[in-house]
């Protein structure tokens, strides 16, 4: 019964890109159907193999030794604030993102970042059909954030048309950026957040396909990587100041999203009986189902699916930590890989105001496909989950 579903869950996220289309005669089959295989298969390798189950100890092993080093910094600093034996949220899971943005940092300048994202997304571009620079964004997207991405790229901004630049955003929005991982696999299992940030990958140039299809010529498709020339400590000041501001950032959102969200339910549960998460609930338990989300289950699943779109990934996370008790494992794998992105409404904003602060005439044509853009990043995240629910 789970691959009908699953086989169904395909199709209508197919489906749904499909809808929102700007060139259907142009979508290529082959490279989706590869990259799905690829999906399966790389779900599989994670959640139902020895080497894959490794692999992530591994991953995670080093995540948590690096939470611990940043802890001996944030100890020092706001050592005391924690004295009663609670863990504050934003000194345990958001302040510890300074020191992994600082580690990113230290492998930019070393350049050996460089050469990995170069070399990974040569390889993307030959299985993806897609160019070398979507293929690079993507992976580069993953590593250094949906906004600090697009530094990276700014000599090409000017001179890429509306449907490659939909591509490099919709990336952005799809991935998460290493430097917060940490932070989730604080929050759910490191399994899922490894397994979800490989097969969005692939899902973001999936959706990518369908919604956006068009072909690179190979003398537009020059790669060019901006590299600002600083001092090493130059270059550490300005990753931990970044990194710092992240974690604020997130803070901020976090206190307003949760407050609001609070708010929010409370008037809605006094006028109608039911809080607006309840009703939001109903709304997206359709999709829940076709994840592969038991039915009984499907109502509570539809809710942290739909706070984590209307807040961000990090309020949802919360949400379901406090009610994971009530789900089975699947649906908790499910869901929990479904989180693991950037898709929700915050992100047109940042991804928009980062191409801006580049190119304004871009950053103008990124606000206008916004809706879009977050309409195929939580397609990617649907197939994610879809494909998750198969091997679960």
């Amino acid at each position: 019964m789970k691959y009908i579903v699953a086989l169904l869950g395909i199709l209508v996220v197919l489906g749904l890109a499909y809808l929102a289309s700007n060139n259907r005669k142009h979508i290529k089959i082959k490279p989706i159907i590869l990259m799905i295989i690829i999906q399966v298969l790389l779900a599989v390798l994670f959640l139902n193999t020895k080497f894959g189950f490794a692999l992530i100890n591994l991953f995670a092993d080093v995540f948590n030794h690096l939470l611990a080093y940043a802890g001996s910094g944030v100890s020092f600093v706001f050592g005391g604030m924690a004295n009663n034996g609670e863990q504050p949220f934003f000194l345990t899971v958001l302040l510890p993102i300074v020191f992994i943005s600082v580690l990113i940092g230290i492998l930019q300048y070393v350049k050996i970042l460089p050469i990995i994202m170069k070399a990974i997304g040569f390889l993307l571009s030959r299985v993806n059909g897609m160019g070398k620079l979507e293929s690079y964004n993507a992976v580069a997207s993953a590593i250094v954030g949906q906004s600090e991405v697009f530094i990276t790229v700014k000599k090409q901004l000017g001179q890429l048309p509306a449907n490659r630049l939909y591509t490099l955003c919709a990336s952005a929005m799809s991935t998460v950026s290493m430097s917060i991982v940490g932070a989730y696999m604080t929050m759910i299992e490191p399994r899922y957040v490894v397994t979800a940030l490989a097969l969005n990958l692939f899902g973001g140039f999936i959706i990518a396909s369908v919604i956006n299809p068009y072909t690179v010529k190979a003398d537009e498709d020059l790669l060019i990587i901006q590299e600002e020339k600083q001092s090493f400590f130059e270059m550490l000041g300005e990753y931990i100041i970044d990194g710092f501001k992240v974690a604020v950032i997130v803070g901020a959102m976090l206190i307003g999203f949760v407050a609001l969200m609070a708010g929010i339910n409370s008037l809605f549960d006094m006028i109608f009986g039911i809080s607006f998460q309840g009703i939001l609930g109903y709304i997206f338990a359709p999709i829940a189902f076709i994840m592969g989300v038991p039915f009984s289950e499907t109502v509570k699943a539809g809710e942290i699916m739909a706070t984590k779109l209307v807040t961000n990934e990090f309020v949802a996370m919360m949400d379901l930590t406090k009610i994971s008790g009530s789900f089975s494992s699947r649906t908790l794998g499910i869901i929990s890989v479904f989180l693991v992105s950037f898709a929700n409404f915050s992100s047109i904003g940042i991804i928009a105001g980062a191409v801006k602060s580049l190119n304004e005439q871009k950053g103008n044509t990124v606000a206008r496909f916004g809706l879009k853009l977050l309409y195929g990043a939580t397609l990617v995240s649907i197939l994610s989950a879809v494909i998750v629910g198969i091997v679960l």
